[in-house]
Order: C-alpha cells, then sequence, then structure tokens
C-alpha cells in the first residue's frame, strides 16, 4: 500500500487554487494535510484544516512537503519556517528577491537537510537536455500575451515594486530556462521597458544578458502583445547551428518530482541552488529606474486589455539582432526606459 505524502499550502486563494487542483490530481500518492491563508478559504475538502497562522498549521498538520504561494516578500520567513519543522519545501518564484535572501534559505537547506524546489515549470521541460546539449550558446526569447485590467487589480501587490512586473513574474520562466541551457552565470545584465497603464512595473521589456562564459541572452516581452507568441526559444551555438523551440512548460510536474526525489526515484529539477543567478538578476533590476510610461497615443484599448501598436514587430526585431527597445527605433520605444548593472 503507497503512504501519500502529505502536502500543506500556504497562500489557499489565488494561484494557490492552481496547487489545489494539481494536489488532487495527484491523489492518491499525494494527501492535502493542512490550507493556510489570511482571507477566508472556500471549497475546503472535507476532513482538511484551514488556519491563518503557518506556524499552527505546521503544528498540527506536520506536512512533509509545504508549498509556498504567496507575495515575494514572505518567501524567505514562510520556507525558513518549513524547512525548520521538517518539512521539503515547493516555493513559488521567484523565489526571493535578492541574493542575501538567497544565500540565507540556501544556508537553511544545509543546516536542515531539506530541500526547496522553485516552481520554474521551464526546468521540467523533457526538451531541456537536447537544449543544454548545443551549449555554450547565445538564446534568445520572444513572448507576447494579453493582460486585462483583472490582471493588474488581482492583489493589493499586482504592478507593485519590487514584486510583479513582465520579466520578475509571468516571463519569469523563460529567464530561468535561459540560464539553465547556457549553463553559464550572468554578469551583467542591460534592460530597456515600458508600460501602458499607471503601475510601477514594466508590461513590456527587453532585457540582454552578458554570461561569464561570454555568451548572451536576449529576453523580449510584453503582456500588451497583438498576436498571441507563447513563447518562442532560439538557441545558437557558436558554430552557427541550432534551433527553434517553442515551450512546453507544463510536461513534467514539480510537485510530483519533489515527491518522487523524497522517495529516490528522481533528481530534483528546480532545486533552489540552480536558481541563484536568476535572483541575482531580479535584485539588478530592482536597480533599474521605473519602466517608462507609452502615450496614449500608440495603445489600442478593447474589453479592459490594452494592446502597444507595433509591439510584436518590434520584440521580433529584438530577438533577431539581439537589440534593446531603446536601440529599436518605433514610433513608441523613444518613451522607453532603462539602465545596465554588473551582477554578482
Amino acid at each position: 500500500m503507497t503512504v501519500a505524502t502529505r502536502v500543506a499550502l500556504v497562500g489557499a486563494n489565488g494561484h494557490g487554487l492552481h496547487h489545489r487542483r494539481h494536489i488532487a490530481s495527484l491523489a492518491p500518492s499525494v494527501e492535502l494535510a493542512g490550507l493556510c491563508d489570511v482571507l477566508p478559504v472556500s471549497d475546503v475538502p472535507e476532513g482538511v484544516g484551514v488556519f491563518t497562522e503557518l506556524a499552527e498549521m505546521l503544528k498540527v498538520t506536520e506536512p512533509e512537503v509545504v508549498i509556498v504561494c504567496t507575495p515575494p516578500r514572505t518567501h524567505l520567513p514562510f520556507a525558513l519556517s518549513a524547512l525548520e519543522s521538517g518539512a521539503d519545501v515547493l516555493l513559488e518564484k521567484p523565489p526571493v528577491l535578492d541574493l542575501a535572501e538567497h544565500d540565507a534559505l540556501q544556508a537553511a537547506v544545509e543546516r536542515t537537510g531539506r530541500v526547496v524546489q522553485v516552481g520554474f515549470q521551464g526546468l521540467g521541460s523533457s526538451q531541456l537536455p537536447s537544449l543544454k546539449g548545443l551549449s555554450p550558446c547565445d538564446i534568445s526569447v520572444l513572448g507576447a500575451w494579453q493582460r486585462d485590467d483583472l490582471y493588474w487589480g488581482r492583489s493589493p501587490w499586482a504592478g507593485r515594486l519590487p514584486l510583479d512586473g513582465a520579466l520578475r513574474n509571468p516571463f519569469a520562466h523563460y529567464t530561468m530556462q535561459a540560464l539553465a541551457i547556457a549553463g553559464s552565470e550572468p554578469v551583467r545584465a542591460e534592460v530597456s521597458w515600458c508600460r501602458v497603464r499607471d503601475i510601477e512595473v514594466d508590461d513590456t521589456s527587453t532585457l540582454r544578458l552578458a554570461l561569464a562564459n561570454g555568451h548572451r541572452i536576449l529576453i523580449a516581452v510584453t503582456l500588451a502583445g497583438q498576436e498571441l507568441i507563447d513563447g518562442e526559444m532560439r538557441v545558437l551555438n557558436r558554430a552557427g547551428g541550432g534551433l527553434l523551440y517553442f515551450r512546453d512548460l507544463v510536461d513534467r510536474s514539480l510537485l510530483r518530482n519533489l515527491v518522487e526525489y523524497r522517495c529516490g526515484n528522481e533528481p530534483l529539477l528546480a532545486p533552489l541552488s540552480a536558481t541563484r543567478g536568476f535572483t541575482a538578476i531580479v535584485e539588478a533590476l530592482g536597480r533599474m529606474p521605473m519602466p517608462g510610461r507609452v502615450e496614449n497615443s500608440v495603445i489600442e484599448t478593447a474589453g479592459g486589455v490594452r494592446t502597444l501598436r507595433g509591439v510584436n514587430t518590434v520584440l521580433r526585431r529584438s530577438v533577431e539582432e539581439f537589440a534593446l527597445l531603446s536601440e529599436i527605433d518605433s514610433p513608441w520605444t523613444a518613451t522607453v526606459t532603462g539602465g545596465a548593472a554588473n551582477i554578482g
């Protein structure tokens, strides 16, 4: 008889609903032990306790795995509490907001003998091994999505510094996956970004990274896109060979992988130690100027969705030329802001 792994969830509402559905889909190998949230929680399965304090949930339910799905500012203290209780952790991205926090959490991993798996689904892609085989390489990523008024009002921290933004949050998977393929740490970041709303963070961005091995990564993304580009990655090796890769981020469950790791059946796909370079980038982005506000004359609005005229064409040029938004001439790129910072 298989004994289910007891999993507790901190942050049961919002994106936590996705984790609740996923936990249910993994039964009987996974059992929901408890839910924690500062807001009321609905549709609670029979027999599952609901708590407003993490310490109480850990004491009462004694989970083996804790999923932390809360605002990034709370990630470090919540993950530390879970580790100290004897649980392993599945931590939403970004794991933490600076290298000091990252190193403190890594030290706790080593001290407790537990593990932290970070929720970068791209590290579970079945195509990752073949892409890593092209390293050392240059990598570019193109993504164009749409996010409406409800998205930017989804929580008190939505659209706020330093927690949100296209690069730090929805498109973080792209950057982490590119770093994993490149197999080299970032040493310098250049960013050029803007926003089509009165928010504090970027919704349209280009990020160019210089790597320790001399290669580059270029991320060009928007949440104010025209035609959908779910995700395109170009991986080019030294000889000019390579391939065009369309992302498959939902290929392998990171929670299932963590459970299998605990049983000794699989290596961990997204350990905290593999994400330090991403945290360094997040820290560098925090030193950049606020994204420029694009003029309304180049914004099209319909049903709560704002699109930036010509943005898909500009971003495609960006990945083809390895250029920042500020290096491309268009009716709105003159309003972008940006900067550069060394990393590490």
